[in-house]
């Protein structure tokens, strides 16, 4: 991930986690999605079965704030941001959500908080999974 044309966030085999809060979002949210992405098996095992976290395959995550995970598009053609967290409410709890999930013994690189960054991807197979606090869908 580049900011300004300085890489500052970087993870090699691993999960990259694009995360976006809620203006609801508060301590239970933090930890149901550090306890998912943390545990979520999707690293495949010897016999190429989806049994595997990022702990047990040795990786690292990275997590990029990104409030547009929250855009609600469902009417109109222009994206509606109005249930994104505001500033320091979503500072706060990106960096929680960082701190927490370094503490489960991953290594944890973070992206600038607010900051334009390029953020570049090389996939290992078609993983994307879309994880939501609320249970929504």
């Amino acid at each position: 991930m580049v900011v300004d044309g300085e890489v500052i966030g970087r993870v090699g085999h691993g999960l990259l986690v694009y995360l976006g809060v809620h203006a609801n979002d508060g301590d239970d949210d933090v930890a149901y999605i550090v306890d998912k992405v943390r545990h979520l098996r999707v690293f495949a095992d010897g016999e190429g079965k989806l049994n595997l976290d990022v702990g047990q395959v040795g990786g690292a995550v990275l997590v990029v704030s990104a409030f547009t995970t929250q855009a609600d598009a469902r009417k109109g053609r222009r994206p509606s941001f109005e249930a994104a967290a505001r500033g320091e409410l979503a500072n706060g709890l990106y960096e929680r959500v960082c701190e927490r999930l370094a503490e489960t013994g991953v290594s944890v690189a973070r992206g600038t908080f607010g900051a334009m960054m390029d953020v570049a991807a090389v996939n290992d197979g078609p993983i994307c999974v879309l994880l939501d606090s609320t249970r929504a869908f």
